[in-house]
């Protein structure tokens, strides 16, 4: 076996261990301890993330878009390609390096989806940004940890609390739609998305593009009725 190789190390703000950048043969890893956050090898639901959103808000003009976390951009380039020329999509980012390594070694797989003009780059907690805005957003993608139950950060959880969906409710214009990544099933979760008042659906897809691979969920959430 390729023996894996290592390109660089990040520290996440308020987070404990380092997220590590490894390459073995074509393909990407991030890993975080002794746990691959994310991989190039296994794409299908991130960029399902953004495909499934889209499909959900519709062919609303000047679609304006937030997506939490850049991770290995399949998200973004999925819905770049989905979204008409008038779309903003604001990427929020916390960790500079992840960008660093966007544009450096993995700038194949980046294939220029950051230097999209429809694109604002910010470096900063989505949380934040969800926070300081009413009725901005058509839709919120968030790809940030491993899910409701996180790993990197614990300041994460914020997002997914009572306090963080009544946030991103407030930051969604009516009948906007909230998407949550996660490795696997929360119903704590969806309890919480309910008692908030979202019109929610949980939605299984596989992590690879051509159908296999684990099993990952995604709950798209909306902000009342279209």
């Amino acid at each position: 076996m390729t023996p894996r190789e290592l390109l660089g190390t990040a520290k996440v703000p308020g987070g404990g261990e380092e997220l590590r950048l490894f390459r073995r043969g074509r393909d990407f890893m991030i890993v975080l301890d002794r746990n691959e956050l994310m991989s190039s090898r296994m794409s299908g639901s991130e960029i399902a993330l953004a495909e499934l959103t889209c499909q959900r808000v519709g062919d609303r003009r000047n679609l304006r878009i937030l997506i939490g976390g850049y991770g290995m951009g399949f998200t973004l380039r999925a819905a770049l390609a989905a979204l008409g020329a008038d779309a903003q999509v604001v990427v929020a980012e916390l960790v500079p390096e992840i960008i660093d390594w966007a544009r450096g070694p993995m700038a194949e797989l980046m294939a220029g989806c950051l230097d999209d003009p429809r694109v604002e780059l910010i470096y900063d907690d989505v949380a934040a940004l969800i926070a300081a805005e009413r009725q901005t957003y058509d839709a919120i993608l968030l790809d940030v940890d491993n899910g409701p139950d996180g790993l990197t950060r614990d300041e994460n959880d914020r997002l997914y609390s009572m306090a963080g969906l009544a946030a991103s409710k407030r930051a969604l214009k009516p009948g906007g739609v909230l998407a949550v990544w996660s490795a696997g099933p929360d119903a704590a979760f969806s309890r919480r998305l309910a008692d908030s008042g979202f019109i929610s659906e949980e939605v299984m897809v596989r992590a690879r593009s051509n159908g296999a691979g684990p099993r990952h969920v995604i709950w798209f959430a909306r902000n009342g009725s279209s």
